[in-house]
């Protein structure tokens, strides 16, 4: 999986990756305040039948331009499913999850990112939202950098079964992400226009 060879890509790789970053901040950036909240509710309107056997879900809080996903999560903490929020544990460690539903108070985590406050209980996701700069129908996404996703998904995925949903806007997509060999595939992608299955091998 992925354009890492033995002989060495990870320089080119991460240089796409930095560019097609920029590009996409600039183009999501754009979308008119409005428009992004018309969109947000139009998703949290859809038809969700990925959510079936799943207990616990966990979202992002949105920041900036990016996707709001809180109506959705509104939404299926309305359903009856236990919804978390992620935190950073640390550098190069897989997320943490605590238990949130919107409206309850958060504080400021890693760069400023509001978490559940102290004390929350901390959850394991069986199906997670995941914020995404561009993505691809093979499950691709362009995310910040920081690999946080990739490493939680990898290591949720080698105990137990799990679903990633990539959420955003249709306007996101691209031909083919730039990707290397650690990068995790999303089951999913959710936009206001459709729901698109990336990987039907994993039961989505």
């Amino acid at each position: 999986m992925g354009d890492l060879s033995p002989g060495g890509r990870a320089a080119p790789v991460a240089a796409a990756k930095a560019a097609a970053r920029k590009r996409a901040m600039a183009l999501r950036d754009a979308v008119p305040a409005a428009r992004r909240t018309a969109m947000a509710e139009a998703v949290a309107r859809l038809d969700l039948p990925f959510l079936a056997g799943r207990e616990v879900v966990s979202a992002y809080y949105p920041m900036g331009s990016e996707f709001d996903v809180l109506p959705l999560m509104s939404r299926i903490a309305g359903l009856g499913h236990a919804t978390a929020l992620p935190a950073v544990a640390g550098r190069g460690r897989p997320l943490r999850f605590h238990a949130w539903v919107p409206g309850e108070p958060t504080v400021r985590g890693v760069r400023d990112i509001p978490v559940p406050a102290p004390g929350a209980a901390e959850r394991v996701p069986d199906l997670l939202l995941v914020p995404f700069l561009q993505f691809d129908r093979q499950g691709f996404r362009l995310g910040y950098g920081a690999g946080f996703y990739d490493l939680t998904l990898a290591a949720l995925r080698a105990a137990r079964d799990i679903l990633a949903v990539g959420i955003g806007f249709s306007a996101q997509e691209v031909a083919r992400v730039p990707r290397a060999g650690h990068d995790q595939r999303l089951d999913l992608i959710v936009t206001e226009r459709e729901i698109i299955a990336c990987r039907p091998e994993a039961g989505a």
